[in-house]
């Protein structure tokens, strides 16, 4: 098992900490300048450059990209997904090549200096398990799409604690078939041994991101949705274990 290394921890936590304090005033002029517009591009575009900076300076993560980047999805609202296994997942999909709009718990907005950036970066909070709040994040969801910037949802709901693939929630599935969009899955691996769930320290890896093949949704209905939801899934799983041969995923101490 890899052990996590305290100074570089420390350092990874002053890093990101004057990242993000460099970045919010910038952020705070992007998000008051473009209050009202419902794709937040320009202030996310902000938020995307955070975290490649952030990741850069930290001297402990190397991200890749891999696969085929939609060549429509700069003007056509996808609803992209992918699993989650680490607080470096956000990290590294600030590296795919085109805006999106993030949704994210409630809970995180709060926090100090990141939560800041969240809410300035044009992210969406979800209370989850209270009716109001998911359907305005849906409706809001529907909003940005609708004016062709994607979204991006981990279905699972949670970081998983040991890297197995948790069960799909509905809520990205229904958005996609409501709003008319294809399903974007992205696979993740690597990431769990930069920072794994209840880790106090980062790790130093190598992480991928795979853009998978869209998934369409023309012509399904709201009782498609597990029949999508279940599709998307066995999409990622099939992926992961060969990808993960190549970006071994072992959690630090």
């Amino acid at each position: 098992m890899k052990k996590a290394n305290p100074v570089a921890g420390v350092w990874a936590y002053a890093e990101f900490g004057a990242v993000i304090g460099a970045f919010l005033p910038i952020m705070a002029v992007a998000s008051w300048r473009h209050r009202g517009d419902p794709t937040q591009r320009i202030p996310g575009q902000w938020m995307r450059r955070l975290g490649r900076t952030a990741t850069r300076l930290s001297l402990l993560w190397k991200f890749d990209i891999e696969g085929e980047r939609p060549a429509d999805i700069d003007t056509k609202g996808y609803v992209v997904v992918a699993n989650h296994e680490s607080q470096a997942d956000p990290f590294l999909l600030s590296f795919l090549p085109w805006d999106m709009r993030w949704v994210a718990k409630e809970d995180l907005f709060k926090q100090p200096l990141s939560g800041w950036a969240m809410r300035l970066g044009g992210d969406i909070p979800l209370r989850r398990g209270e009716g109001e709040s998911v359907r305005a994040c849906l409706l809001e969801c529907e909003r940005a799409i609708r004016a062709g910037i994607s979204v991006m949802m981990f279905p699972e709901g949670t970081r998983s604690p040991t890297g197995d693939l948790l069960p799909f929630k509905d809520g990205a599935f229904d958005l996609a078939i409501r709003a008319g969009v294809p399903i974007l899955p992205i696979a993740l691996a690597g990431t769990r041994a930069m920072r794994p769930k209840h880790s106090r320290w980062f790790g130093k890896a190598h992480a991928c991101a795979k853009i998978l093949a869209p998934i369409p949704t023309a012509g399904m209905t709201v009782e498609d949705v597990p029949r999508l939801r279940d599709q998307t899934r066995a999409v990622i799983a099939a992926d992961l274990p060969e990808l993960r041969t190549r970006y071994s995923d072992i959690p630090i101490e």
